[in-house]
């Protein structure tokens, strides 16, 4: 009895962990950059009613998550456009695109309130690789396809940043792109491709909630989780393998508030993840704590050329 319930949960939570791993790796490239990008929970909204509205009306999911990843790319350049060449304050532009996300999500999604989507992504499982005792029951048994790309992505994405000529350049402009720039790297041009993959990977999570999480579209379903994806940027300390071990540590709670309610408040469950996303925000304010956690030097500094 309790081995099941354990292995239920485990399972689950790689579903309701998920969304939040593919934003979370956004935003580290994006951050990495040098480029705080807020309006994550946006282009999440833009991203789930992108995908629901193809998917519903061509009948195809696949397509739905191309246009959700590229809904969220095409928002996040606003985002580039008003931080990286305008040079504007990087909280308040993303802010914004928070708000302009929810505004045009919740406008164009009237229409597909209440409407449940006829083909939705399946779920798969791998032959042998079932079999493992435990893993297999956890990981590789009738999981979503899009759950096996988002923790194959981790690795791939670490290994670019950490270990390609790629990600000396992202990481250099993310930490002294005057530096960068001297040695001839375009620092806009490394910005503007770091925060459309986060905009990519914020669009792809916000339509992995509306074709797949739950195949439906309903006005506010991101449910802050953009603001979680803050939270766990940071508390990854900027690395893609952190990032997937505190996804789905948040998604094990989120999931816990469920099946736990007979016992513990859902209530002080489901504030535990946002209470967190708050405390990561404070210590992104503190600029000392901030340089401690790992954060890149540059980080919400626009780049002026000659500028010191």
């Amino acid at each position: 009895m309790i081995e099941s319930w354990i292995i239920g949960t485990l399972s689950r939570t790689l579903a309701y962990g998920t969304p939040l791993l593919l934003g979370t790796l956004g935003e580290i490239y994006s951050e990495r950059s040098g480029v705080l990008n807020l309006g994550i929970e946006g282009m999440m909204s833009i991203g789930a009613v992108s995908a629901f509205a193809t998917a519903f009306l061509t009948g195809n999911p696949w397509l739905g998550m191309l246009v959700a990843g590229l809904a969220g790319g095409f928002a996040s350049l606003l985002h580039g456009l008003v931080s990286i060449t305008l040079r504007a304050n990087q909280v308040v532009s993303g802010l914004a695109l928070t708000m302009l996300g929810l505004g045009l999500s919740g406008l164009f999604g009237k229409g597909f309130e209440g409407k449940p989507l006829q083909s939705t992504i399946p779920n798969i499982s791998i032959p042998i690789l079932q079999d493992i005792p435990y893993l297999g029951e956890i990981l590789f048994n009738n999981q979503n396809p899009v759950i096996y790309f988002a923790i194959v992505l981790t690795p791939i994405l670490s290994f670019i940043l950490y270990h390609t000529s790629i990600g000396i350049t992202i990481r250099s402009v993310g930490e002294n792109p005057a530096a960068a720039d001297s040695t001839g790297i375009n620092v806009w041009l490394v910005r503007y491709l770091c925060v459309l993959t986060g905009g990519v990977l914020s669009g792809l999570a916000g339509g992995y909630l509306s074709i797949v999480y739950r195949p439906a579209w309903t006005q506010g379903m991101t449910a802050g989780m953009g603001w979680l994806i803050i939270a766990l940027t940071i508390f990854s300390s900027w690395s893609p393998v952190r990032g997937l071990l505190g996804a789905f540590f948040f998604g094990a709670l989120i999931h816990l508030s469920f099946r736990l309610q007979p016992w513990v408040s859902p209530g002080l469950l489901k504030m535990m993840p946002y209470g967190s996303a708050i405390i990561a925000l404070v210590i992104l304010s503190l600029g000392k704590l901030n340089r401690k956690a790992g954060a890149p030097n540059a980080l919400q500094q626009p780049y002026i050329r000659g500028e010191k």
